[in-house]
């Protein structure tokens, strides 16, 4: 899971580097590369998006290295998030050496395309939650549960995150106040694997095709909620589009479970249309939040009732290629798996990172594109009558690990709690995050900077195969 900070991290950004060099030479077309806060673009699976509002209400703990240093000593506590849309939510860390971005955009994010996919201890961390603050939030009935002294918001906030990153970064951290350290102590003893939470709302697919005068679909929803409000698309009056149930009954709301069809008329001309539902609930505790740019990864402790939502696309046209396109992290491979259907009459033809790939009529293939831990993303895939998908984010399906043996360096944190500015210049030790970073930050910058210059690293540009008549 971990990987070496300091001069093992040294090697792998010069790794990084020859990759860069790699890719450059096989980039079809490069876009910036980094995703941008606030554009998640093509890439939400549903559900809650939400911005970094800072580390609230926290204790101290120690990082101890094991080399026979001084533990080092750092905030550990509760997150605060804004929902867009209205609404809070509470989270901990699950990516202890990773700095956090001031202000960064955070999405609901699947298991999966996270640490926690490959994480066998991920069920005991939301066992955690569950039992400890902030769901548990009587301190005098959690200290007699737990055989502590008294206890209050700081230091039960403290153990708990101690205990999360026992399993979710397999540190070894301990809280300094005694009370908080006996917390994190039960909790960890007590801790069993339960099951992943559902997603607060989703879709899938994200993207339906097919002719006009059919019902393109199914698409399902996959909610926590009881229900979820169905919008049509933002031109029905006009275009006779409509979301209807299988048997053609136009929808306003749907359930989990339910399948979503975009009815398109016999008469419409070729184009695309969207469907959203959305639901006020509170999002599940246990879901993760991953960053739209490299920041510490989240897992939600709790939520204030909030605004969710998920989108779906559909394609129609009468003849030649009608394509629908999604993509979605693949932790287990190390890439972005981009999935693209065809139900059209011809062939639909691409190029991804200098290969050409060629859905036939009728068929579903996916793609795996390798993008390298930590590396931003940015893919665009256009087609037939101005069909176009991008999909912007940041590979990151490890925690950060712990130095190697050996190495000199060790984990830095800041004098204050408050997250590291998101476009700022690199820190310096001594000025790091508010529960993560390394001295190795310079050389993520030089290899940050490298990549820029070659033009976007593991970015590439997807595009529909034009005729060779064209020129190209």
């Amino acid at each position: 899971m971990g990987r070496s900070k300091g001069r093992g991290l040294a090697r792998a950004a010069a790794a990084m580097l020859a990759t860069g060099l790699v890719a450059a030479g096989t980039i079809v077309g490069a876009t910036a590369a980094s995703a941008a806060p606030g554009d998640e673009s093509g890439q939400h699976q549903g559900g809650a998006v939400a911005t970094l509002d800072g580390l609230k209400t926290y204790g101290t703990a120690q990082l101890n290295t094991g080399k026979g240093k001084k533990p080092q000593e750092l905030p550990a506590g509760l997150f605060e998030m804004k929902v867009d849309g209205g609404g809070t939510i509470q989270t901990y860390c699950i990516d202890f050496h990773t700095p956090t971005k001031d202000g960064a955009k955070y999405l609901e994010t699947p298991w999966d395309q996270s640490s926690l996919g490959a994480n066998s201890d991920a069920g005991k961390v939301r066992w955690i939650l569950q039992h400890s603050y902030p769901q548990v939030n009587d301190f005098d009935a959690l200290a007699k549960e737990a055989g502590t002294g008294q206890l209050d918001a700081k230091t039960a906030a403290a153990g708990t995150q101690v205990a999360i990153w026992r399993f979710s970064d397999k540190a070894d951290v301990t809280a300094k106040d005694e009370n908080a350290e006996k917390l994190a102590d039960w909790l960890e003893a007590n801790a069993e694997n339960v099951a992943e939470p559902k997603a607060s709302v989703g879709l899938s697919p994200a993207a339906v095709s097919g002719k006009a005068g059919e019902k393109l679909g199914p698409i399902t929803v996959h909610t926590d909620a009881g229900q979820v409000s169905v919008a049509p698309p933002a031109d029905a009056a006009a275009s006779g589009v409509q979301v209807t149930d299988k048997d053609g009954k136009p929808l306003t709301e749907a359930a989990d479970g339910s399948d979503l069809y975009f009815s398109v008329p016999d008469d419409a001309t070729d184009g695309s249309a969207s469907l959203t539902v959305q639901a006020t609930t509170s999002v599940p505790v246990g879901r993760v939040f991953a960053g739209l740019i490299k920041s510490q990864t989240m897992i939600l402790a709790g939520s204030s009732e909030s605004t969710v939502s998920a989108t779906a696309t559909a394609t129609w046209a009468e003849k030649g290629a009608v394509p629908a396109v999604t993509a979605e992290k693949n932790c287990a491979k190390g890439g972005v798996d981009i999935t693209a259907s065809n139900t059209g009459d011809e062939a639909f033809t691409f190029e991804l990172a200098g290969t050409e790939h060629t859905i036939p009529a009728g068929e579903t293939r996916t793609v795996t594109v390798p993008v390298g831990e930590d590396e931003a993303y940015d893919f665009t895939i256009t087609g037939p009558g101005g069909f176009t998908k991008n999909f912007k984010g940041v590979l990151d399906c490890e925690t950060a690990g712990t130095p190697a043996p050996g190495d000199d360096t060790t984990t830095q944190t800041g004098s204050e709690p408050s997250p590291a500015p998101a476009a700022s210049t690199p820190a310096t030790e001594g000025d790091l995050a508010a529960t993560g970073g390394s001295s190795a930050t310079p050389v993520i910058a030089g290899v940050a900077i490298a990549l820029v210059v070659l033009g976007g690293g593991a970015v590439f540009l997807l595009r529909r195969k034009k005729p060779q008549t064209s020129g190209e």
